[in-house]
């Protein structure tokens, strides 16, 4: 690849980690509700994305339940998880998205996993259940239990998303348009405080929403789908292996995560487990989903 679309992956990177920091700070420091923030979020991504609405898919049922698992069901468990747990561990926790959606595969696709992707998944695992044992993983709760099932419902979406005529960027404006249906519903049904947190923070609140809403999901995703197409999978795919380490890096420097050897050490397992899933070939996972489960 060319030394710019290098730099757009890394920058890619440090935004997506980036994400992270910001989105605990919205649901934590700032008292966000975190179905109304991941509503507001995706609020964005249908403004800014609208114009692909006007194409409606011929399997618009299954666009938007798809849609609805890999943003703003996905996202609105990361968020809740975050009001407790550090971007850190978050961030290791995530990995499971990759083998999770080898799992899925394997039970509804029939895909076949040789020993290498089998031991690519185990190593993930075992990594990410050492990273939960360092004093930022304990000092999560339960948190954590959110992140797995928002990796979890993101990782089932990915297993079918390539089972639907769709482009990346397209899906993206309907699950924007499928998660706001259901998320300001539930959030004036489930949550308290919206107006409470917005007209305490007003600035804050509309920085953290614009980044993760137009600087994130739309600028750095939709960069992403375009690398994508331009180069191979496995020259652009490995590149966001970078995300949970950065994450690592941005957790330990704007919010004071413990960031010791055992979270280390299980990281790195873990981003080895999934570097070994992501290189081997598959022809049933849309691979710029098997990293990251969310759009």
């Amino acid at each position: 690849m060319p030394f710019s679309a290098i730099a757009v992956l890394l920058v890619c990177n440090v935004l997506w980690a980036l994400n992270v920091v910001v989105s605990k700070l919205a649901v934590d420091d700032l008292a966000m509700p975190p179905l109304f923030y991941a509503a507001l979020r995706s609020l964005l991504v249908v403004i800014a994305l609208a114009p692909l609405l006007r194409r409606v898919p011929s399997s618009l049922p299954r666009v938007l339940l798809i849609g609805l698992a890999i943003s703003g069901g996905s996202f609105s468990l990361l968020f809740i998880g975050l009001q407790t747990a550090s971007p850190s561990a978050a961030g290791i926790v995530s990995l499971t998205g990759a083998p999770l959606t080898v799992l899925f595969a394997i039970l509804f696709l029939k895909e076949q996993v040789r020993w290498r992707r089998g031991l690519g998944i185990a190593l993930t695992f075992a990594g990410v259940v050492i990273a939960i044992g360092s004093p930022s993983g304990l000092e999560s709760g339960w948190g954590l239990a959110y992140v797995f099932a928002g990796a979890v419902i993101g990782a089932a979406g990915s297993v079918f998303f390539k089972r639907i005529d769709i482009g990346a960027v397209e899906m993206q404006a309907w699950a924007g348009l499928a998660s706001v249906c259901v998320l300001f519903p539930l959030s004036f049904t489930l949550e308290t405080g919206q107006i409470e947190a917005v007209s305490a923070a007003p600035l804050a609140i509309a920085g953290c929403v614009l980044f993760a809403g137009l600087i994130v999901s739309v600028g750095a995703h939709s960069s992403y789908y375009r690398l994508f197409q331009r180069h191979d999978a496995n020259l652009v795919v490995p590149f966001t292996l970078l995300t949970p380490l950065l994450t690592i890096g941005f957790g330990a420097w704007l919010t004071g995560d413990p960031i010791g050897w055992t979270l280390i050490a299980g990281g790195a397992l873990a981003v080895c487990g999934v570097a070994i899933i992501v290189l081997r070939p598959s022809t049933k996972l849309f691979k710029p989903l098997l990293v990251r489960p969310r759009i």
